[in-house]
Formats: C-alpha cells, structure tokens, sequence
C-alpha cells in the first residue's frame, strides 16, 4: 500500500511538472520583452515623438509608417517602413520574437538581412531567410500592411 501511495503521488507531481513547463512556442512572457516597442500600426507622425528610438525622426519629405503586428508560431512580429521620394529607404523591426536566446540569435542574423533584402527588392516580395522562415513570414506580412497604408506601388 505505501508503494502504491508513493508512486500516485510521484506521477502526480510528474504530470504537474510537464505541463507547467513552458517553451519558446508560447511567446513572450513580459510584456515588455527585449524587442518589443509596441507602436501602433498605420502613419507615424514625423518628428521626435513618432515613437522610435531617439534620432529616429524621418528625414524632411520621408514618410513613416508602422505595419500590423504579425501574430506568428514564435511571437509578435511588427516593422516600420521610412518612405521617401517614392522609394523605400529604411525598414526598423519594432517588435520580433524573443521568448528566449535562440530567437534573439536567430533574429540578429535575419532581421539585418530581411531589411537588404526589403531595400533591394523596393517591396515586400522577398525570400524567407534560412532558419527563420517565421520571422521572415511575420515580416513579410508587417510590411505588406504597412506599405498598403503607405499606398507604396499603387
């Protein structure tokens, strides 16, 4: 009997254990995570305020505009487009995965690339990077809304 009674209590204890275990598919935990600025979708007024990091105002004449969070498998993904003689000039990921290490790892390499590619491309029709085919499909679609907002290629 007192074998029984350990052994239901060290399955018990087991079982609670793996399912409070929580892993990188669950997002974020914080709130305000690393990598997270939390600005609103749509035009971004020009100047000190527009809610980028400090020396992020447009240049005179140049268009802001963030595109919609982009819910994926690993965790928000949201960009910014700097618009300027009709010509995407800049793109700022203002929000990527970062529930743990190998996200922030995975995201140091793509997000830099992604953004060439953005440049070269002059849109949103670009490939994924190897090994962040997730990130790079949020950002795709982060862009793409932003860039409809802009009225970019239309």
């Amino acid at each position: 009997m007192r074998r029984i009674t350990l052994w239901m209590l060290s399955t018990v204890a087991a079982v609670v254990l793996l399912f409070s275990y929580r892993t990188s598919t669950m997002g974020a935990t914080a709130p305000n995570a690393p990598g997270v600025v939390g600005a609103a979708p749509g035009l971004v007024p020009n100047g000190p305020a527009a809610g980028g990091p400090a020396g992020s105002a447009a240049p005179s004449g140049a268009t802001l505009v963030n595109g919609t969070v982009a819910q994926t498998r690993w965790g928000p993904v949201q960009v910014r487009v700097t618009i300027s003689g009709g010509r995407i000039t800049d793109v700022v990921a203002l929000q990527v995965p970062s529930g743990n290490r190998r996200d922030r790892e995975i995201n140091d390499y793509a997000v830099p690339m992604l953004r060439e590619k953005v440049l070269q491309a002059q849109s949103a029709d670009i490939d994924s990077v190897s090994g962040a085919t997730v990130t790079s499909d949020g950002y795709r679609r982060s862009l793409q809304a932003a860039l409809d907002a802009a009225h970019f290629g239309s």
